[in-house]
């Protein structure tokens, strides 16, 4: 149990029969009546934000989480295959546990697995991830940095929007939380 005099930005707590993690969070001691903390909390599960407040002081569940750190070695028939790499013991997730990320995963790349009671909550990909780009439209001499995008489609099969000057063959970087080109690698 916590008490929500002890919430901090990231503390995870169960609700509800749902895991939630503290966004925000704001003590508030008014002139008349008690205090009372006043907090945005993110489900883990879904992404869902909402606004609660709690009576100062009052307890809650606190939930535990355990961070695995797995390498994704291959998919099958449908099911992605990760190995842990101190123990070597392989878990299979499917696209629905993963979620969006899993359009970038690619053999050989280390994810963060998020575990409540023995259940995935969710996979943390890296922040940025370099890709090749295996088709888009060609460039034209002229393109610019600061003109327009296209849509190009990755080694993993995601698609991202990039320059006009990107060609196909070249490795871009590519931010995993909101889908956006980030630069050219070297």
């Amino acid at each position: 149990m916590i008490s929500s005099n002890d919430f901090r930005t990231g503390t995870t707590i169960e609700l509800d029969g749902q895991v939630w993690r503290v966004v925000e969070f704001l003590h508030v001691k008014p002139g008349k009546g008690s205090a009372f903390v006043r907090t945005k909390l993110k489900s883990v599960r879904n992404g869902n934000v909402v606004e609660k407040t709690f009576r100062a002081g009052e307890s809650v569940q606190q939930a535990i989480l355990e961070k695995s750190n797995l390498q994704h070695t291959y998919v099958e028939s449908g099911d992605y295959v990760f190995m842990d790499m101190t123990s070597f013991e392989e878990t299979r997730l499917s696209s629905d546990q993963i979620g969006r990320g899993s359009k970038y995963l690619k053999e050989g790349m280390e994810v963060n697995v998020i575990f409540y009671k023995d259940k995935v909550l969710e996979v943390e990909l890296p922040i940025s991830i370099t890709l090749k780009v295996i088709e888009t439209d060609p460039g034209v001499k002229g393109d610019t940095a600061s003109g327009g995008t296209k849509p190009a489609i990755l080694e993993t099969g995601a698609q991202v929007m990039v320059p006009l000057f990107i060609s196909v063959g070249e490795m871009i970087k590519v931010d995993t939380r909101n889908d956006s080109y980030l630069g050219r690698e070297n």
